[in-house]
């Protein structure tokens, strides 16, 4: 991965959550937005998940991913590893202060928090894991 791996752009791949959870929920929502705003483009996780050979060897050469989980279950990561596509960039949502519900009205705060933290993982440098937060996970 380059050193701007965490940088913006339409070569960022966006492979978020979308559980049945307030924090799946906003993972996808933030990204749906992101992808509307330019930064960045949507992937299709499921097919992925579905080990679809075409959408797995994208996922694992594309320039920049973000995950973005929305609990620690970690869903997405755990998706990602087991069909070898590193990850660039990591947010679990609830690492940023939301709490778990089945409430799926979002709250459009929360979407522009989580659209935030993912944005702030381009505006810094590559990390290796000595450096990463518990809220961000970038290029490790």
């Amino acid at each position: 991965m380059s050193q701007e791996c965490c940088s913006s752009g339409n070569q960022i791949m966006l492979l978020p959550c979308s559980g049945a959870s307030n924090v799946g929920q906003l993972a996808n929502q933030a990204a749906v937005e992101l992808s509307r705003e330019g930064y960045g483009k949507m992937f299709c996780l499921a097919a992925i998940g579905a080990g679809l050979p075409n959408f797995v060897k994208s996922a694992q050469t594309v320039p920049q991913l973000v995950a973005i989980d929305g609990c620690q279950v970690a869903c997405t990561k755990h998706l990602l590893n087991k069909n070898d596509v590193p990850i660039g960039a990591y947010i679990v949502v609830q690492d940023l202060g939301i709490e778990k519900n089945t409430n799926t009205i979002l709250d459009p705060a929360q979407v522009e928090k989580v659209k935030d933290a993912v944005k702030n993982l381009g505006s810094r440098p590559c990390c290796n894991a000595s450096e990463q937060s518990a809220q961000t996970r970038c290029c490790g």
